[in-house]
Protein backbone atom coordinates (compact mmCIF):
# COMPACT_ATOMS: atom_id res chain seq x y z
CA UNK A 1 0.00 0.00 0.00
CA UNK A 2 1.45 3.46 -0.60
CA UNK A 3 0.27 7.00 0.35
CA UNK A 4 -2.36 7.56 -1.94
CA UNK A 5 -4.16 4.46 -1.79
CA UNK A 6 -4.19 4.95 1.69
CA UNK A 7 -5.65 8.57 1.87
CA UNK A 8 -8.32 6.95 -0.59
CA UNK A 9 -9.44 4.45 1.61
CA UNK A 10 -9.31 7.31 4.29
CA UNK A 11 -12.04 8.80 2.02
CA UNK A 12 -13.82 5.69 1.57
CA UNK A 13 -13.74 4.16 5.60
CA UNK A 14 -12.51 6.89 7.64
CA UNK A 15 -10.18 7.83 9.73
CA UNK A 16 -10.68 5.13 12.76
CA UNK A 17 -8.59 2.07 11.17
CA UNK A 18 -10.12 -0.52 13.66
CA UNK A 19 -13.34 -0.13 11.54
CA UNK A 20 -11.41 -1.06 8.46
CA UNK A 21 -11.66 -4.79 6.92
CA UNK A 22 -8.83 -6.72 7.99
CA UNK A 23 -6.99 -7.41 4.49
CA UNK A 24 -7.32 -2.75 4.30
CA UNK A 25 -5.99 -2.68 8.08
CA UNK A 26 -2.91 -4.24 8.31
CA UNK A 27 -1.20 -2.60 4.96
CA UNK A 28 -2.45 0.30 5.94
CA UNK A 29 -0.84 -0.06 9.44
CA UNK A 30 2.65 -1.41 7.98
CA UNK A 31 2.44 1.53 5.93
CA UNK A 32 1.88 3.67 8.89
CA UNK A 33 4.89 2.44 10.61
CA UNK A 34 7.60 3.35 8.03
CA UNK A 35 5.75 6.29 6.35
CA UNK A 36 6.16 9.66 8.27
CA UNK A 37 3.61 11.36 4.83
CA UNK A 38 0.77 8.63 6.02
CA UNK A 39 1.31 9.47 9.86
CA UNK A 40 0.60 12.90 8.48
CA UNK A 41 -2.04 12.29 6.58
CA UNK A 42 -3.51 10.46 9.10
CA UNK A 43 -3.36 13.68 11.68
CA UNK A 44 -4.88 16.03 9.51
CA UNK A 45 -7.95 13.85 8.72
CA UNK A 46 -8.34 13.19 12.78
CA UNK A 47 -7.81 16.68 13.40
CA UNK A 48 -10.00 17.97 10.68
CA UNK A 49 -13.01 15.53 12.30
CA UNK A 50 -12.31 17.02 15.43
CA UNK A 51 -12.59 20.68 14.30
CA UNK A 52 -15.97 19.46 12.14
CA UNK A 53 -17.21 17.91 15.36
CA UNK A 54 -16.86 20.68 17.78
CA UNK A 55 -19.20 23.62 18.56
CA UNK A 56 -20.01 25.87 15.60
CA UNK A 57 -17.95 29.39 16.65
CA UNK A 58 -20.60 32.40 16.73
CA UNK A 59 -19.68 35.94 15.48
CA UNK A 60 -20.43 38.34 18.37
CA UNK A 61 -23.21 40.08 18.31
CA UNK A 62 -23.26 43.25 15.72
CA UNK A 63 -20.04 42.10 14.17
CA UNK A 64 -21.84 42.00 10.24
CA UNK A 65 -23.42 45.51 10.97
CA UNK A 66 -19.77 47.03 12.18
CA UNK A 67 -18.01 45.34 8.96
CA UNK A 68 -20.92 46.75 6.29
CA UNK A 69 -20.62 50.33 8.07
CA UNK A 70 -16.86 50.10 8.03
CA UNK A 71 -17.39 48.93 4.25
CA UNK A 72 -19.59 52.36 3.90
CA UNK A 73 -17.38 54.03 5.45
CA UNK A 74 -14.31 52.98 3.43
CA UNK A 75 -16.50 53.44 0.41
CA UNK A 76 -17.09 57.70 1.31
CA UNK A 77 -13.77 57.30 1.91
CA UNK A 78 -12.78 56.19 -1.65
CA UNK A 79 -15.37 58.75 -3.30
CA UNK A 80 -14.29 61.63 -1.38
CA UNK A 81 -12.08 63.97 -4.15
CA UNK A 82 -8.93 64.61 -2.65
CA UNK A 83 -6.22 67.60 -3.62
CA UNK A 84 -2.94 66.76 -4.28
CA UNK A 85 -0.83 65.42 -1.84
CA UNK A 86 -3.66 64.50 0.29
CA UNK A 87 -4.27 60.82 1.51
CA UNK A 88 -6.98 58.95 2.67
CA UNK A 89 -6.17 59.38 6.19
CA UNK A 90 -5.47 63.34 6.10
Amino acid sequence: MDVTEFEELIDRLGEDLSLWPDDRRLPAQELLARSSAAQALLEETRALRRALAAPPVRAPAGLADRIVAAAARMKDDAAEPRTEGETAGS
